[in-house]
């Protein structure tokens, strides 16, 4: 489990979790915190009460259902939780996403008073996920993005219609893609750093893993039936 120690606001906590230190059983072993995979929702449970005791949470984590889209729910106001991202200025709230190769994106506001957590596939990605989630920011905040595990950009082969999809809204995007034959390797990290970029997020910190590569992460696209890892940002005093 990564607690990171990017320069980051005193009061803002973020940690990423790895594989291993739970209690589910193969394919799910050990540390699964998604309830949606099929593992056996008692060590779900298990796992995610092991995770707080750990982190020594102030609550609960918000855990969404994730559909691949760029809905971002504020905590203290919504009370959906069908979405891709959760925003809180509270430390009544913890803010997680779940990932088994997609990319995890926190963001918090250099004051820190606000902070998201973003579930960003490609989907998400090209639709808009990041630029929904600064939109929940107040107006002038300073933010800076912390980017998680994701798969690499040696081993995210995807085909030409998810290139032309970044590229149509974005020609710069094509420096995100180097062909394979007739696929193209795509660089989720460097297409999330562009979209930040241009939206004006100047501080971006990244953790250099391929969870395609490193067993010590879930990998849906290695393994198929698979956990998934947390990436929690939250607020303290």
């Amino acid at each position: 489990m990564y607690g990171c120690h990017w320069p980051l606001p005193a009061n803002v906590r973020i940690a990423m979790t790895q594989r291993h230190g739970g209690v589910s059983l193969p394919p799910f072993d050990s540390l699964n915190l998604g309830l949606h995979v099929g593992d056996d929702p008692a060590s779900v449970q298990a796992n995610r009460a092991l995770l707080a005791k750990r982190l020594a949470l102030p609550c609960e984590p918000a855990w969404l259902e994730q559909v691949h889209g760029t809905e971002v729910v504020d905590l203290a106001r919504d009370s959906l939780r069908i979405a891709d991202g959760s925003y809180s200025d509270s430390k009544a709230h913890v803010a997680v996403v779940m990932t088994a190769d997609c990319l995890p994106v926190l963001l918090c506001d250099s004051a820190g008073t606000q902070v998201a957590a973003l579930h960003a596939g490609w989907r998400g990605l090209c639709d808009g996920v990041i630029e929904a989630g600064i939109a929940r920011f107040r107006p002038g905040s300073e933010l800076i993005a912390c980017l998680g595990p994701a798969i690499g950009k040696t081993a995210f082969e995807v085909g030409g219609e998810v290139r032309a999809a970044f590229c149509d809204k974005d020609p710069g995007a094509d420096d995100c893609f180097v062909a394979k034959g007739d696929k193209f390797l795509g660089d989720l990290q460097g297409l999330a750093r562009l979209r930040l970029q241009q939206a004006g997020v100047r501080q971006v910190y990244a953790l250099d893993v391929c969870t395609y590569s490193n067993k010590d992460y879930f990998s849906y696209r290695r393994d198929g039936r698979t956990g998934r890892m947390a990436s929690l940002i939250w607020l303290t005093d």
